[in-house]
């Protein structure tokens, strides 16, 4: 869902300091993370937006291609009815939910839902949905059922719960029937669809107890993955979530690309926010997805020429990656949100670029999610304001990661932390390197090498 504000993301709490020291860890807690979490990548998927059908039995076509990509989890945008009443545009917001155990028609039926997720499994996908738990739409049957479940003015009068989202209606979590007919809601679609897990929208506005119980049933019927709309509430990730958004380091990105901020910016970000994260939690990091190419631009607008090397960036970095509907199509095109936009699929011209930095990811542990992962420890570097250097090490896999976060070419020295030989991942180069070695690197160009 669009944010109205400013969330602040809080970073894994391995990251490392500027010392090049690992993080002191946070306190344990109790969080679940499914196995099958450990090297994921996201994909997002928009259905209406998808196919010119729009429907999940013509998007099943395309899970040849996306499984040759090498995405996991596919998370799908809201399944359910939209509301008619108070509207926006034709086709409405998904996250205008009128039925909370029903299948948007647009997008097809329960059955065809059904032999999309099964045959999803058969394929190795994991499937989450958007959850929508803060509001329904106005002509949800809550409405006229239970309008104590709902906020309500000094007159009576539902309201939603900002000015700007008209065509929803704000829940009221002091109700716990309420709490008990949402959580069981969820529970339906995991135990009539088998699917995997749940993108919580507007997460932060929900009381963490809610999630945790919600978390909890869920978890009584499947191993389930969560991932939360959230930044600045780290204790959602001690029961309730696996994961949240690295929105304020994705801002950062934007601004870097821009020439408002510098590497050195993204550094100090990370030494700012450590000891914040439950042990085995993990960020999800993005350089796009729905509110960001509709609201605010396509990654083409936001990060020009550099598009690439931030997407390497949130490949090598400790967190899970997103990629969004279109993205591996170079999609330049902000999509609209109400109406019907299909994607054009013409030209794949970033699919073997996106395989690469998922194959990346895959073949070498250092740079797995949570705990199967390893910490980031920066290296210094003689240009801390264009090179941002990193290494993430997980038993004998080792990973440093260079990138030159300007406009202009550079040549740096890095203080590595392990001299030796290093083969570039992407050229298959053997490099030797020793503690201040210089790499030059072309303007917004980066080098991931591997210790042999």
């Amino acid at each position: 869902m669009k944010k109205l504000k400013q969330l602040f993301f809080i970073p894994l709490l391995s990251m490392a300091l500027f010392s090049c020291q690992p993080a002191v860890k946070a306190p344990a807690t109790t969080t679940h993370i499914p196995e099958w979490t450990k090297n994921s990548v996201l994909y997002e998927v928009n259905i209406r937006q998808y196919t010119p059908e729009g429907t999940f039995k013509a998007f099943e076509a395309h899970l040849p291609r996306l499984k040759e990509l090498g995405v996991d989890i596919l998370w799908i945008m809201p399944i359910h009815p939209i509301s008619e009443k108070n509207r926006k545009g034709s086709l409405g917001s998904y996250y205008a939910v009128k039925d909370y155990t029903a299948i948007n028609p647009e997008f097809g039926t329960l059955q065809d839902f059904n032999n999309l997720v099964n045959k999803a499994h058969e394929m190795g996908f994991k499937v989450i949905i958007d959850w929508v738990a803060n509001h329904t739409g106005w002509d949800n049957r809550w409405i006229t059922e239970h309008p104590e479940w709902y906020t309500q003015d000094s007159t009576g009068a539902i309201i939603p719960p900002n000015p700007d989202w008209s065509d929803i209606a704000d829940l009221n979590f002091d109700s716990k029937p309420m709490r008990r007919a949402m959580i069981d809601a969820m529970d339906y679609w995991v135990i009539n669809t088998d699917i995997d897990g749940f993108r919580c929208d507007v997460a932060w506005g929900i009381p963490q107890d809610f999630w945790e119980a919600a978390t909890a049933s869920l978890d009584s019927i499947k191993p389930v993955y969560m991932l939360a709309e959230d930044e600045d509430h780290p204790a959602l990730l001690e029961k309730a979530f696996e994961s949240n958004y690295a929105w304020k380091l994705h801002h950062t990105l934007n601004e870097v690309a821009q020439g408002k901020k510098t590497a050195a910016d993204i550094q100090k970000y990370y030494t700012d926010s450590v000891n914040k994260y439950a042990p085995g939690s993990f960020p999800m990091q993005f350089i796009t997805n729905h509110d960001e190419n509709s609201w605010q631009g396509t990654e083409y607008e936001r990060m020009g020429d550099a598009v690439k090397t931030f997407a390497a960036l949130t490949f090598t970095m400790e967190g899970i990656p997103l990629l969004y509907s279109g993205q591996e199509a170079g999609l330049h095109k902000r999509l609209l949100f109400f109406e019907k936009d299909t994607i054009n699929w013409s030209n794949l011209n970033m699919q073997k670029f996106y395989q690469s930095l998922i194959s990346l990811k895959k073949n070498n542990a250092a740079l797995w999610n949570g705990s199967a992962g390893g910490p980031m420890v920066f290296a210094e570097t003689s240009a801390p304001q264009n090179v941002l250097a990193f290494s993430r090490e997980k038993e004998k896999n080792q990973v440093l990661a260079v990138f030159n976060l300007s406009p202009n070419p550079v040549e740096a020295s890095i203080q590595i932390l392990q001299a030796g030989e290093y083969q570039d991942y992407f050229t298959g180069e053997i490099k030797t390197l020793e503690k201040g070695s210089a790499i030059k690197l072309d303007k917004w160009g980066y080098q991931v090498l591997v210790r042999k």
